[in-house]
């Protein structure tokens, strides 16, 4: 059994096909120590398709702002990745939104492994986008963030007028993933109880141990971990695996139609996705600038987001 504060009641659900018969949700407590973290938490459990299962985000600054950035994380962060860079854009005056993933965070997390799918996760955007009516966004995104989130702009180009764009990729499946990928992805593999904080520790070597720890909060045991261990797995790696045809029109798109502002940013020691994949990328995104390039920064670029952030503001000023 789970251990920390219980397994929440078992709730059971449907999405689609999948019966979700175990959620658990991280006791509180586990969130009470958090540095440059004093976001008040907001949730919602009525996301179209996903009724009774809480999803935990931020949104803070003015609610009628000019500038809304929403913000994505990815494998096996949360919100709190992003807590460099929030100080920043609201400073600019701008609204901010940052969604935790089912199974990361603050949100529920089903604990059988195969309810997360790609199309899990993305219908889980749309439906957000939708409940809190978002439009006129810019989309900030990094590792799992723009796997999923680069394919949204073509679903509804009116809701996203800039990319802020972060160590990421399409997943094409027509294309071989990077030699550090697979490596990342068999290394997780056999560590099915990775630590997110040892990760991000390693990752990061500015990172004090109170920020280590705000990484591991959200997983109290393995039970918890079902959502870290299938993102790795859920990258398309062939043509006909799931999210590979929509991600491919996507790709299309944003070469041919996307019309909105863009701003990259390659953390140039990324064994994962390497400066060259986000050139590969870039060459994609209809006139998006030259790259800024973070020397020291790595794949969680966020932790250098001080300064990611107030380029990007200095790039659209």
């Amino acid at each position: 059994m789970p251990s920390g504060n219980k397994l929440t009641e078992l709730r059971s659900l449907t999405y689609g096909e999948s019966l979700l018969q175990e959620v658990l949700r991280t006791p509180e407590e586990r969130f009470e120590v958090l540095p440059d973290f004093a976001y008040p938490p907001c949730y919602l459990d009525d996301l179209r398709g996903y009724e009774g299962l809480r999803c935990h985000y931020l949104d803070v600054g003015p609610p009628d702002a000019e500038e809304t950035f929403l913000c994505l994380h990815g494998e096996p962060t949360w919100a709190f990745l992003f807590r460099r860079m929030i100080p920043v854009f609201l400073a600019s005056g701008a609204r901010v939104i940052v969604p935790d993933f089912f199974g990361f965070g603050r949100s529920d997390k089903p604990g059988e492994q195969g309810v997360y799918t790609f199309d899990f996760h993305r219908n889980m955007l749309l439906a957000f986008l939708d409940r809190l009516k978002l439009a006129g966004l810019t989309l900030v995104v990094q590792d799992w963030g723009g796997v999923l989130g680069l394919t949204l702009p073509m679903e509804s180009p009116h809701r996203v007028s800039r990319l802020l764009v972060m160590n990421t990729l399409l997943g094409t499946g027509d294309q071989p993933l990077g030699a550090g990928f697979l490596a990342w992805r068999e290394w997780c593999r056999n560590n099915p109880d990775m630590s997110p904080g040892k990760l991000l520790g390693r990752a990061c070597p500015h990172l004090q141990e109170a920020e280590i720890a705000a990484y591991d909060a959200p997983f109290p045991d393995p039970h918890y971990k079902a959502g870290a261990r299938a993102f790795p797995e859920l990258v398309p790696d062939h043509p006909e695996a799931t999210g590979a045809a929509l991600s491919r029109d996507a790709r299309a798109w944003l070469s041919k139609e996307w019309s909105g502002d863009s701003f990259m940013a390659i953390g140039m020691t990324d064994p994962v996705i390497t400066p060259s994949d986000m050139r590969a990328l870039h060459a994609v995104i209809r006139d998006c600038p030259e790259p800024y390039e973070v020397t020291q920064g790595g794949h969680f670029l966020q932790e250098w987001g001080e300064e990611v952030a107030r380029a990007a503001l200095a790039h659209w000023t």
